[in-house]
């Protein structure tokens, strides 16, 4: 298993600029939760998951089996 970041480097600088202005909340939630602090909670229960392969919610980073 790895996890990178997307290879679209402007979908990342969107999201990470997202996350500065959010204080490190997910850009593309409106809760600011501590389920929605980057990594958020659904990519978590997703790493964990050994069948899952994808992006995370807000597509910042990319697990590969």
């Amino acid at each position: 298993m790895k996890i990178r970041y997307n290879d679209n480097a402007d979908i990342v600088k969107t999201v990470q600029d997202g996350l500065k202005e959010t204080g490190g909340y997910c850009p593309c939630r409106r809760e600011r939760t501590e389920d929605n602090k980057c990594m958020c909670r659904e990519f978590r229960e997703q790493i964990r998951d050994p069948e899952f392969e994808g992006y995370c919610h807000c597509m910042l980073y990319y697990k590969e089996k």
